[in-house]
């Protein structure tokens, strides 16, 4: 019996050349020092007003560096780092000899253990992406486009600190200033969150899954406090609410 792992709807971004690392370093709001240990780290390309663009996974692969990213939105992040790559000598292409996988079994995702055991494998196999999808989403961990928005939400609402997203040490990136004044005054008053609903909640939320009863939804913290349902429109949303984001919000000053 075929087990599923390959996540389908993900693509495999390569740069490779001079110091692609550094090239990153000064975009992306994780330090890609990290990846020397030979572990990806979870980063975003934001807004010049610190506003989420792409979220993405960075594996290193020697000298090159891979981009975990969004099938759908490769082409369009792979345009927007060859604008900033300007005479640097790096190559920017996809890379189809690689395909991203996936198991519940395992603890290694860079953002929380609990989302499993992910690698870099095979470009063929049998799709997980609905299982991983319903994973995710029951752990409260958003990713992509549709979830995040494309420059809706400031990168620290998207709870990026807690899923080690951030590094308040590395020096400047792209909307560095807007992110690093907001963990400074520690106001952060919204929060992205999983919610189960009963019915389409509208435009009231990021993304709706019906096949699962879940949304996205931008949510304030003072709401999330009171522990009940929230309005996503005319629907009653039920925040899910985990421990580790638990955790932030019972300790973020409220305005």
């Amino acid at each position: 019996m075929t087990t599923a792992t390959l996540l389908a709807t993900r693509a495999l971004i390569r740069l490779s050349g001079a110091d692609v690392a550094g090239f990153l370093q000064g975009l992306v709001t994780n330090d890609t020092g990290r990846l020397a240990t030979g572990q990806p780290i979870w980063a975003g390309l934001l807004s010049a007003q610190g506003k989420a663009q792409w979220d993405f996974l960075l594996w290193p692969d020697g000298a090159d560096v891979l981009v975990d990213c969004e099938a759908t939105q490769a082409d369009a992040l792979a345009k927007r780092l060859s604008m900033y790559r300007l005479r640097r000598p790096i190559a920017i292409a996809r890379d189809e000899t690689l395909g991203v996988h996936w198991s519940a079994a395992g603890d290694d995702d860079p953002r929380l253990p609990q989302l499993g055991h992910r690698w870099l494998g095979s470009p063929t196999g049998t799709p997980a992406d609905d299982a991983y999808r319903a994973h995710r989403l029951h752990l409260g961990v958003v990713e992509g486009v549709a979830e995040l928005g494309q420059d809706k939400t400031l990168w620290l609402e998207t709870n990026a600190v807690e899923l080690g997203g951030v590094s308040f040490t590395k020096g400047c990136y792209v909307g560095q200033e807007n992110t690093a004044r907001m963990n400074w005054r520690q106001k952060v008053n919204r929060r992205l969150v999983v919610c189960a609903v009963d019915a389409d909640p509208g435009e009231a939320a990021r993304a709706w899954y019906p096949a699962l009863g879940l949304a996205v939804a931008p949510e304030r913290v003072a709401a999330l406090r009171d522990g009940g349902p929230v309005k996503l429109g005319a629907v009653d949303g039920h925040p899910i609410v985990p421990t580790w984001l638990a955790t932030a919000i019972a300790e973020e000053p409220v305005a």
